[in-house]
């Protein structure tokens, strides 16, 4: 399983925090345990291969990660959504949005580059092209001002 396909598993999981609010380790016990996932495979290819433990711990460290720093992250959103309300965004939008945020901040072994971009290519799956572009400049204007170099 690549990254890809991994950050895509953790997006999913994140969407589902906000239309369904359980605790992460709920969600990451029944999400890697081996005979529930083998179900998932039917519903989208991402699916089809079990993650690795390397894979398991990323996807986890999102998962729990992006519930951890939700309101922080929310705010974030807010600050660079501009002229939209949060609660306007699609979820899938700040799914996306919030795991590359958490990425960036809180991932160093992540290039910031990639979190972004990973982003942005994943949002060009479930996403029109308007909010794609949304979801770029959101990221993009986070990056050039929230995010320390050096």
């Amino acid at each position: 399983m690549t990254r890809k396909a991994a950050r895509e598993i953790a997006v999913r999981f994140c969407f589902g925090l906000t239309e369904n609010p359980r605790q992460p380790n709920d969600i990451l016990g029944e999400l890697f345990d081996e005979e529930y996932y083998a179900t998932l495979k039917d519903e989208d290819e991402v699916f089809a291969e079990y993650p690795d433990e390397r894979q398991r711990e990323y996807i986890a460290r999102i998962i729990r990660g992006v519930y951890e720093h939700s309101a922080e992250l929310d705010g974030y959103i807010e600050k660079y959504a501009v002229g939209w309300k949060f609660g306007r965004i699609s979820r899938t939008a700040v799914a996306i949005i919030k795991t590359a945020m958490f990425e960036v901040l809180y991932m160093p072994d992540v290039p910031d580059k990639a979190a972004i971009n990973e982003a942005v290519e994943l949002s060009k799956r479930y996403e029109e092209p308007a909010t794609v572009k949304f979801i770029n400049g959101v990221l993009g204007s986070f990056s050039r001002n929230e995010v320390i170099v050096g």
